[in-house]
């Protein structure tokens, strides 16, 4: 029987990351590789982006340990050429976070003008827009390189879903004290996200036999420089009175990659500070 250290050892699996320049992506990324694998950062903005990320983050990680490709989650041809390079490099794919997620917010829409996007106003090209990478891209890259790993007959997916696919989002904490509101949340958010958690029990079911393990892992509102009144509004919503930290996920991420959680498919691991626990 395998001690807890090696249960939760990456040592020599390969790891693909999408959206891995991202905020909490690049944290992924790292907690992987310092788990022990090889990890392909893999996103649709540049390569001297991808690679300045990595630089920023992965000081103390050799760069024999990491790898950067630019790849376009919706595009197909794009992920088979993603996946013919991860393979001829370094022969195999073990884990994949489907990480890559479009989340809009007003300033998309308005160019920083605190314009209100309701649910009446919302424009049917930002909805396709989520839907395209969200819900698509994860099924895309799951098709793609989690054939892949159905071939090795041994891997793990991990798709990020979020607390607003388990419940609908409260539109109150984006409101300020005088009663306008900084935005809301979009419908398209809510829906791919909790598509993705259907998609991620379709898969553990398809794939099981087949040595293929998939869970969603949903997390919480994440600090990352948002107005003090948003923050107060969130945390007051948690058990524990504040907002995720974005180092905050890395252990779920190890934990759902390696053989730590070599009994569990088709769960969605929640980390929400107590969010939907109430």
């Amino acid at each position: 029987m395998a001690d807890v250290q090696t249960l939760f050892s990456l040592e020599g699996k390969v790891a693909v990351v999408t959206g891995a320049a991202g905020l909490l992506g690049k944290r992924h990324s790292k907690a992987l590789a310092n788990a022990g694998a090889l990890v392909v950062m893999t996103d649709v903005v540049s390569l001297d982006r991808i690679q300045t990320e990595r630089k920023r983050y992965f000081s103390c990680i050799p760069d024999s340990n990491t790898c950067c490709i630019t790849a376009d989650i919706t595009d197909e041809n794009s992920l088979l050429e993603l996946r013919d390079r991860v393979i001829s490099t370094f022969g195999r794919i073990d884990i994949l976070v489907n990480n890559a997620a479009v989340n809009d917010t007003v300033e998309e829409r308005t160019g920083g003008k605190n314009e209100q996007i309701k649910f009446e106003e919302y424009p049917l090209e930002m909805w396709n827009r989520s839907l395209s990478v969200n819900l698509t891209g994860t099924f895309l890259c799951s098709k793609i390189l989690g054939s892949a790993m159905a071939q090795q007959g041994r891997g793990s997916i991990i798709n990020i879903a979020s607390t607003y696919g388990m419940v609908g989002p409260d539109q109150s904490i984006y409101q300020r004290a005088d009663g306008s509101h900084m935005m809301y949340k979009s419908p398209a958010y809510s829906a791919t996200k909790g598509g993705i958690l259907a998609l991620t029990r379709y898969l553990a079911a398809y794939w099981g036999s087949q040595g293929i393990r998939v869970n969603a892992l949903s997390p919480g509102g994440t600090e990352n420089g948002q107005d003090e009144f948003f923050i107060k509004n969130y945390s007051l919503k948690t058990m524990l009175k504040r907002m995720a930290l974005p180092e905050e996920y890395q252990g779920a991420i190890v934990f759902l990659a390696s053989d730590a959680s070599s009994y569990m498919t088709g769960a969605n691991l929640v980390v929400d500070g107590g969010w939907t626990a109430w």
